[in-house]
């Protein structure tokens, strides 16, 4: 691991009683660089092969949305099997999956077992801290420790809803870190500004026009006709539109809901690394 990585992570195979993986899980336990929990948890998905030799990867953060963690995307989307199934019919190349967990914990106590928060309690505690450090925290530490491809355009990040928002957030933060970015259903700002990080949700236009001088392969958005942020996502269709960057945008049937997001992750997901 790189000497400037204060986080020790702990590698556990992931043994989940209720599917059996063929590939690797691992569970990556970390410190973070800001001051709260003594650790942090995220889980891996490395693909079939990465065992059988000394071929890199390109990476994709799969972010969580409120009322979920680090397994959400495992457990309630079912998306390793639908990873697994687009691999083995060559719809989606070999690919490292990251799932971080993005709650914001203030100690221990409240860190727990990657501890479930409601949606109103995640909404009104974000503070900008694990969006400031996402690219230190995780994206550093599993370039650390995994092959990946360490370039742009082979880095991917996406998000459901909250987790959503913060994929617009931390890529428009670092336009030269991911050549696609994926929005389920997402707010595209936090309007609770506080605290000693949350200048990293301020001036968005200014780092939309930064991102976009050199534009992402794929900016994905997705939204459901149903879905009370459809409106909000509406404006911010028009307002890509108005300036001139270039994006996807899709509006489906049905709202706020799994079915969706499965749907837009697995959609999002064939058009990586094109």
């Amino acid at each position: 691991m790189k000497n400037h990585f204060l986080a020790l992570a702990v590698l556990i195979l992931i043994l989940d009683p209720m599917v059996a993986y063929a590939h690797r899980m691992e569970e990556v336990k970390t410190r973070p660089s800001i001051p709260g929990p003594s650790s942090k948890n995220m889980i891996v998905y490395l693909p079939d092969s990465y065992d059988s030799g000394e071929n890199r990867y390109p990476v994709l953060y799969l972010l969580h949305g409120a009322r979920g963690n680090e397994r959400a995307w495992i457990q309630k989307g079912k998306i390793i099997q639908i990873i697994d199934s687009l691999e083995r019919e060559g719809m989606m190349q070999e690919t490292i999956v990251v799932f971080p967990n993005m709650n914001m914990y203030e100690d221990d106590e409240d860190y727990g077992n990657s501890r479930l928060k409601g949606a109103w309690e995640s909404f009104f505690e974000m503070d900008g801290s694990t969006e400031s450090t996402f690219m230190k925290d995780v994206v550093g530490l599993v370039d650390s420790l995994y092959r990946t491809i360490p370039e742009k355009n082979s880095r991917a990040i996406a998000g459901l809803s909250l987790g959503g928002m913060q994929a617009i957030q931390i890529s428009a933060s670092n336009p030269d870190s991911f050549g696609y970015v994926g929005a389920f259903s997402p707010l595209v700002s936090s309007v609770v500004k506080k605290g000693d990080h949350s200048g990293f949700y301020r001036r968005l236009g200014k780092r939309l026009m930064e991102q976009f001088r050199n534009p992402p392969e794929l900016y994905s958005i997705m939204v459901g006709k149903r879905d009370f942020l459809e409106p909000h996502l509406d404006s911010f269709h028009n307002y890509l539109n108005e300036h001139g960057y270039e994006h996807e945008y899709r509006v489906t049937g049905g709202g706020h809901q799994w079915k969706n997001w499965i749907s837009y992750c697995t959609l999002f997901m064939k058009e990586l690394w094109k």
